[in-house]
């Protein structure tokens, strides 16, 4: 791959590092994507920061998947990892770090395909989160995130500069227990609040993946051996990209980006036997783009120590089609 063609395809996306969109836990992943409503273990740090102060104990978690397996390119893969611990009278801190990696990409000018170099590209965002309970049912939690892509050490063509990039950004969140009724949730996230990152000049700069989502979990059976959870969330990329290129502030999309289409629904069901294994389903369907695909999932659970694996079907030339996820957590 080309830095022409790196710069030329980051170009015309809605918004810039996109990798913060990846869902980042297996668990998560075979439920259809949707957790926002549920957020009860370590990964509510990305999913939902407020599900951290219904939490106690310490937990950590990590995840690895080969990304864009339909692609076969053997140096892309995608990491996450996340802490937490609960603090008596305070709350619930933690961290996460996920990181994308893009391979080694190759450097040709515009005036021939001669390489000029290689260079490995990459992005990744290091988090930190604090939540706490207003109330006995109702908590809220917030991140501050550091952004860093690297997409390539020099720009394309007559581009000054280079494809590296740093942002700041926040995530808040909000999470209702018995909501109306026993064992229903609502949560609400609203995450990659921030200026918009600049690469070029400031002329050029992208906005952040700024998203919105809103959820429901409730639980059907809670039974000793025998557990059932359904989830369902809705997503709204709040990016207002215009014709000629430019976008909204991140303020100002808040207001401007409700007149198109492009939700994403998630829907989603777990079902614990004992405590001990896991079987999980779900669907995610974008009213706009091209990413309906069912999802399906398995954990396994021995004392503090739990294996998920989350897997996408997808059709035979969607490039998330076979994606696997493999997590390991320790704690409860």
């Amino acid at each position: 791959m080309s830095i022409t063609a790196v710069s030329n395809a980051f170009a015309v996306s809605e918004a810039a590092v996109l990798f913060l969109l990846i869902s980042p836990h297996a668990r998560a992943s075979g439920m259809g994507e949707a957790f926002v409503g549920l957020a009860d273990d370590v990964t509510a740090i990305y999913y939902n920061p407020a599900g951290l102060a219904f939490q106690e104990g310490k937990q950590f978690t990590s995840m690895y998947a080969k990304w864009l397996p339909q692609l076969d390119l053997e140096d892309m893969y995608y990491i996450f990892g996340a802490y937490k611990q609960s603090i008596e009278g305070l709350g619930t801190i933690g961290v996460d770090l996920t990181f994308l990696n893009l391979g080694k990409q190759t450097i040709t000018d515009e005036t021939g395909p001669e390489p000029l170099g290689t260079f490995t590209s990459n992005e990744w965002a290091l988090t930190f989160s604090y939540a706490t309970l207003l109330s006995e049912n109702f908590g809220i939690g917030l991140n501050l995130k550091y952004i860093r892509s690297n997409l390539s050490d020099v720009g394309a063509g007559a581009e000054k500069g280079s494809g590296k990039a740093s942002a700041f950004a926040v995530d808040i969140g909000i999470l209702k227990k018995n909501f109306f009724i026993d064992r229903l949730n609502f949560g609400v996230n609203i995450s990659n609040i921030g200026p918009k990152i600049t690469f070029i000049d400031a002329a050029q700069a992208d906005p952040l993946p700024t998203n919105f989502k809103a959820g429901f979990a409730y639980r059907a059976i809670d039974q000793k051996y025998n557990k059932l959870t359904f989830v369902f969330d809705v997503n709204k990329l709040i990016v207002n990209r215009k014709a000629d290129g430019t976008s909204d502030s991140v303020f100002k999309a808040f207001v401007t980006a409700w007149n198109n289409n492009d939700y994403i629904f998630n829907f989603g069901g777990e079902y614990w036997y004992s405590d001990l294994i896991a079987l999980r389903a779900g669907y995610n369907y974008d009213y706009a783009g091209n990413a309906k695909y069912l999802t399906l999932g398995a954990g396994l659970r021995y004392s503090i120590y739990q294996f998920d694996f989350g897997y996408i079907s997808a059709g035979q030339d969607h490039p998330l089609s076979n994606t696997m996820r493999f997590s390991l957590t320790i704690g409860r």
